[in-house]
Order: C-alpha cells, then structure tokens, then sequence
C-alpha cells in the first residue's frame, strides 16, 4: 500500500499552501463574522467621533483587518496560480493604479471625488493597497457567479456580463456606505446616497476589464474543481456582506442594505454558510 506523503515530503509552495489552509479553516468564524462586526463598530464609532484620535479610522488597524479577512480568498486562490495567472494579476494592480489616478486627477470615470480618510500609506493621493481593495470584490463575483452558473458557466456570454453585473451589485453596496463614513466623498454629491451615477459607468468599465483579465488568466476548470472542495474560499465575500450591509442599514441606506443581503442569500444558497463547530 503506498504510504501516505508527509507535510516534510510536500514542495515548499504546498507546505505553505497546506498552513495557510489550516489556520483559515481554523479561524473561520473568526475571520469572517468576528474581524467585520468588529470593523462596522470600529468604523462607525470613528464616523460618529466616539474614539479617540490614534484608533479612529487608524490606517493601519483598517489594513490589519482588511487583509485578515482576505485570507480566505489568498488560501482558496494559491493553489490554481499559475504564472499565467501571477501575470494577470500584476497587469490588473497596474491598471487599478492607473485608472484610480485618472479618477482621482481628471474627475473620469468615476466622477470628481476625494479621500476623507487614509486607507493606509497613500501615494500620489492613491491608497497604496488599492488593489487590496478592489481586485477581491472581482475575485468574488466571479467565484460566486462560477457555483451560481453551475454548467451554464462554460459559455462565455453568460459568465462574463453576469461576474459584471456582480461586480457592479457590490458597489452599489460599498460606496454608498463609505460615502456615510467619510471614506471619500464626490464633489457633486449624488443621488443614490451621495454617489453619482457617472461612478457606474466608471465601475462598468472598471468591471469589464478586471473581469476579462481574470476570466483569461485563470484555468476556470482548476478554480471549480479548488471552490467545490474549498469550503472556505468565499468567506471573504461573507465579511463584506456583514461590515458594509452592517454599515448601510445603520445609515439608513435601505437599498444597497438589501442588495447586501441579497448577496448573502446567493452565499446561503451556494451551501456556503457552514462554520464548524470548534
């Protein structure tokens, strides 16, 4: 009978992937229900001036939790990077960076806008971790739409406006609520709580691209076959719903609110609302 392979005999790269693994599925709880209540309170408390000036909306708290609770996504992912991906990735932060400094200096596509609070060490006005930020909202779109599609998602013209139209959804969810506390707000204000709609047409652009890059530079087949067996890999999407939908109902912004819990609903309905017992 062939012996089974020790955690000493596995490469480097499994050995790291294999750990990392285990302090996720560990921590599940933890990393995805406990860091974001515990960032909605954190962060509305500093909106509502009720911490002190070194723990409100201190950047480096907020990037401590911001990349805890994207451990799920980096554990599930490790496993199908490839080289080809690598790349896709790195030409995805360098066209984050580039579109955000064009928004942030010509007012398109999103609109005229500016930072209220440092997310981190900030650049040129830009947030270094940007894609931090953004590339896990297009990751998980597409994860979900990937279980949510089932077979479907082989074609193409269903799976890439779908994984848009996801990635869009979520910011209908998120910038209402970081307008409502003071993340950054838009000069003209708007109408879906402070948010212009030329921002969506700067996030359908956004989208189309990350969403293109993505699907090609990942093996589809090798992400379905890591998301069915990795319980976890979806987690990071359960914390968004839980600190930005937390966040909208406490403003008030009943709309992107709803969408929030929709997402969660297409969570529960993917089977993925399973934290172990510990």
């Amino acid at each position: 009978m062939r012996e089974a392979v020790s955690e000493f005999e596995l490469p480097p790269r499994g050995r790291i992937e294999g750990r990392l693994d285990e302090l996720v599925d560990e921590n599940r709880f933890t990393i995805a229900v406990v860091f974001p209540a515990l960032g909605a309170v954190t962060l509305l408390a500093s909106a509502e001036g009720l911490l002190p000036e070194p723990l409100s909306f201190n950047p480096y708290f907020l990037l401590f939790g911001v990349a805890v609770m994207r451990l799920p996504l980096v554990a599930g992912l490790a496993p199908v990077l490839t080289r080809k991906a690598a790349v896709g990735l790195a030409a995805l932060c360098g066209y984050t960076y580039a579109i955000e400094y064009v928004g942030v200096t010509t007012g398109y596509p999103y609109g005229t806008f500016q930072y209220g609070v440092e997310l981190g060490p900030m650049l040129g006005g830009i947030p270094v971790a940007l894609p931090l930020f953004f590339l896990p909202l297009v990751a998980n779109a597409y994860l979900l739409c990937l279980l949510l599609l089932g077979d479907a998602a082989r074609r193409v013209v269903l799976r890439v406006p779908l994984v848009v139209a996801a990635v869009i959804g979520m910011d209908l969810v998120l910038d209402p609520a970081a307008v409502s506390i003071g993340f950054w707000a838009y000069e003209a204000g708007g109408l879906y709580y402070g948010v212009p709609w030329s921002n969506y047409a700067g996030w359908l652009l956004s989208a189309v691209v990350a969403v293109a890059v993505l699907d090609y530079a990942f093996d589809r087949n090798a992400v379905l076959t890591r998301l069915e067996a990795c319980r976890f890999m979806l987690d990071d999407l359960v914390s968004f719903v839980i600190l930005w939908g937390g966040i909208n109902a406490y403003f008030g912004n009943w709309i992107p609110a709803t969408l929030a819990v929709g997402y969660g609903y297409a969570l529960w309905k993917t089977d993925r609302f399973d934290f172990p017992e510990r």
